[in-house]
């Protein structure tokens, strides 16, 4: 029999326990969604941190940047405007001798033309390691010494040749009132050499077909997927043969009856410093000091060589200088 005096109301499943009241005056409790807000907040923060440190640094590499062109600008004047007194003026050709490259004409020209017409110069001296390069190059230099030395009658030019001084370098060395040299420097390489690939029997295997469309007989002459005929390697030969005969010509009248000609002289081998002295192709053995000190009597050297300021490091290091691989694979023939 049912009773009615304890009357409750019906329920599906365990009862929910009831949920304690707060403490009066306590924290109330923190919600899923007040925690998700501060920790966006808090991330949001620290990127905002970060990215103000960022901009930071970069404000300061600039600024650093800013400052060492100026500081390079400023030394470069202060040195041009200090007047020197009897010294023996040094110009460096180093690494490939090439229109883009530190060792081109037009730098090594401007220092010697300061070189030659500053009064305290007492003689000038071109310190060279270089393997060669361009007989252009060579050419512009050794006209602009011949000019100089025309000139400045008095004023002595000596070539001292370290580690390396080959072809294109030695055609500049060749027109030296001396040429110094240390016992084991790489001397001479008198020749013209004209590289290059030729990839047609790779194509072939490869099944890439060349499609070359010219206007003009020969203006494919070398193309390096293309065959290469008789006709375009004897004129090849030729031009070769050409600039190696004015190489000769340079090498002759630079060093008159010092030369002791040989049939491999001019055969494109190259020699000690020791053994080019005994075939005349140098004169003496000798550093830069020796010189300065032996030989023009004036210890002091001042360098004239033309130095690569910091925005044109800058601009290099930036990708001003892409593109110089695929301007080798065009160039023409080559001293070294």
């Amino acid at each position: 029999m049912s009773s009615f005096d304890d009357p409750a109301e019906p329920t599906l499943g365990p009862a929910t326990p009831a949920r304690p009241a707060a403490a009066a005056g306590g924290p109330a409790p923190t919600s899923v969604d007040g925690r998700v807000i501060e920790e966006f907040a808090r991330d949001f923060l620290k990127e905002r941190r970060s990215e103000r440190r960022w901009r930071a640094l970069r404000r300061l590499a600039w600024l650093v940047i800013f400052a060492l062109i100026a500081w390079a600008l400023i030394t470069q004047q202060r040195n041009a405007a200090v007047p020197s007194g009897p010294h023996t003026a040094l110009i460096e050709i180093r690494g490939e001798i090439a229109a883009e490259a530190l060792a081109s004409a037009e730098g090594i020209n401007a220092a010697l033309r300061t070189a030659f017409e500053d009064a305290g110069a007492q003689a000038v001296v071109l310190r060279i390691n270089s393997p060669g390069g361009s007989p252009v190059q060579a050419g512009l230099v050794t006209d602009e010494i011949r000019r100089l030395k025309g000139l400045h009658a008095d004023k002595k030019l000596y070539a001292v040749c370290e580690e390396l001084c080959a072809s294109a370098a030695y055609y500049i060395a060749a027109v030296a009132d001396e040429i110094f040299v240390d016992k084991a420097s790489i001397v001479g390489s008198i020749g013209v050499l004209m590289d290059g690939f030729g990839f047609t029997g790779t194509m072939e295997k490869l099944g890439v077909e060349r499609r070359l469309i010219t206007a003009g007989d020969n203006k494919g002459l070398l193309d390096p997927f293309s065959p290469l005929s008789e006709a375009h390697k004897a004129y090849a030969q030729a031009m070769v043969n050409q600039i190696h005969q004015q190489f000769i010509k340079v090498v002759k009248d630079g060093r008159g009856a010092r030369l002791k000609e040989a049939p491999e002289t001019f055969s494109g081998l190259f020699w000690s410093g020791e053994s080019a002295v005994q075939q005349g192709l140098a004169d003496r053995l000798g550093s830069l000091d020796y010189v300065a000190r032996e030989v023009v009597k004036a210890e002091e050297v001042i360098d004239y060589t033309p130095k690569e300021n910091v925005a044109e490091r800058l601009a290099k290091r930036f990708g001003a200088a892409v593109g110089a691989g695929a301007a080798k694979a065009l160039a023409g023939p080559s001293l070294r």
